[in-house]
């Protein structure tokens, strides 16, 4: 049961980062023309925040769903 609290708490962290970098490219020069002229992200920041939001929700959802009463 512990293992499976790690991996949830390795998967909101890397979430998290992702998202951190999802922001950090939304906000560069290149991606900010490139939503100005196509009204789209860029192809890479887009999966920054795809990938990062579903890591970091999986992680969220592993660690509260699965705990019995033997956890506590």
């Amino acid at each position: 049961m512990m293992s499976k609290r790690v991996i949830a708490l390795v998967l909101l962290v890397v979430g998290l980062i992702l998202l951190f970098f999802a922001y950090q490219s939304s906000q560069s020069l290149g991606d900010q023309v490139t939503e100005a002229v196509t009204g789209r992200f860029t192809d890479s920041t887009t999966w920054f925040m795809i990938l990062g939001a579903a890591s970091a929700v999986a992680g969220v959802v592993m660690l509260l769903t699965g705990r019995t009463r033997r956890d506590f």
